[in-house]
């Protein structure tokens, strides 16, 4: 396989108003069915990080404040990676199928990020009752909602 093709189905934006998504026309029939979800996942893409050099970086330097002094990128969740793909989980807040804009509670994407698939969120499929991690980040919360109340900014370095 030398090449996949994927294309934007809407983008993300960000306003005073709060974090939607708004899909291009051609894809708005795929929202039938989504209300009554309380929550997606967005994949989207890293566009500020599609560079040859973000792309090339294999390995970030001290990206937790308490985790080791260099991981892999497949161990973070950094922007700078082979493919600049995102995953972010988020909260439905409003819906409207007929301009295709889906509101949200937050959403970790920069205005304007290209939108690339949307799955509803279904507990029976995405949702780990015990995972793993490391010592290094034990600490951190145990779910999105309790995520608003952490100090991220002591956490995180990149």
């Amino acid at each position: 396989m030398d090449s996949l093709t994927v294309n934007p189905i809407g983008a993300v934006h960000v306003s005073e108003n709060g974090f939607q998504i708004e899909l291009l026309p051609a894809y708005r029939k795929g929202l039938a069915g989504l209300a009554g979800f309380g929550h997606l996942t967005a994949l989207w893409w890293f566009s500020g990080c599609d560079d040859p050099a973000s792309r090339a970086s294999l390995s970030e330097e001290h990206p937790y404040a308490k985790g080791p002094q260099n991981l892999g990128v497949f161990a973070t969740r950094s922007p700078r990676r082979p493919n600049p793909l995102a995953l972010s989980c988020a909260g439905i807040i409003g819906l409207d199928e007929g301009n295709g804009v889906i509101r949200l509670d937050y959403l970790d994407a920069d205005d304007g990020s290209p939108v690339l698939d949307i799955k509803p969120y279904t507990p029976s499929l995405d949702r780990v009752e015990h995972p793993a991690v490391p010592v290094w980040c034990s600490h951190w919360p145990e779910s999105v909602e309790a995520s608003g109340d952490f100090d991220w900014e002591r956490e995180i370095s990149f």
